[in-house]
């Protein structure tokens, strides 16, 4: 692709390097900014330079937040005894959004993938089980995706929880095999932890 200005090329190839944004996405949306008042333009690049330089994740949950502690853990409205285990933030999002949990949430950060060099030792597992022999937590909800990692990763997190003596549940299987959480509709997502189940009934008898 022949570019007639290095500044368009430039701004084209750093747009291109964002997920599912080819070179010709990027060029459209390049050309859509340069349509736009000037001022516009610098809010939309000072927006993110504010979030690289200023963001923080919540030194409780690991979720990303503007303070050193997320609003969840900070309120004295939520139930610090219920730990939701989620992936990333797009699930506590999610699960958020249903406005049915009142618990709080810890983010793993990832799922243990073999396949793409991802390990337990790469996730947030170590702080999940800190948290729960130095607090009194009385349920673990597993919510993840119902995917070959997303079960890898709840049959690992049971292993090292079992003997803990606390709940461990997960979400109904009202959610089709295979679908990534972040992506089911609210309804199905607030009954599926509403109808969670211990987890040791879905492992294979």
């Amino acid at each position: 692709m022949n570019f007639p200005s290095k500044l368009v090329e430039n701004a084209v190839n750093q747009l291109s390097r964002l997920p599912g944004i080819g070179k010709r996405s990027a060029l459209r949306l390049v050309l859509h900014m340069l349509k736009q008042e000037k001022n516009s333009v610098e809010q939309f690049g000072n927006s993110f330079i504010q979030l690289i330089n200023r963001i923080n994740y919540c030194s409780i949950c690991y979720t990303v937040s503007d303070s050193e502690v997320c609003e969840v853990c900070a309120s004295e409205k939520r139930n610090k005894s219920i730990i939701c285990v989620v992936e990333d933030i797009r699930v506590m999002m999610a699960i958020e959004n249903t406005m049915q949990f009142k618990g709080v949430y810890h983010v793993l950060g990832g799922l243990i993938s073999p396949m793409d060099g991802i390990g337990p030792n790469d996730l947030r597992i170590e702080e999940l089980i800190e948290k729960i022999e130095n607090n009194t937590v009385k349920e673990v909800i597993f919510a993840l995706s119902t995917t070959m990692e997303g079960d890898t990763t709840n049959y690992y997190l049971f292993r090292r929880l079992k003997d803990s003596g606390v709940k461990i549940s997960s979400i109904a299987r009202g959610i089709s095999i295979g679908d990534e959480l972040e992506y089911t509709d609210e309804l199905t997502l607030s009954t599926a932890i509403a109808s969670r189940m211990p987890y040791e009934n879905s492992l294979a008898k």
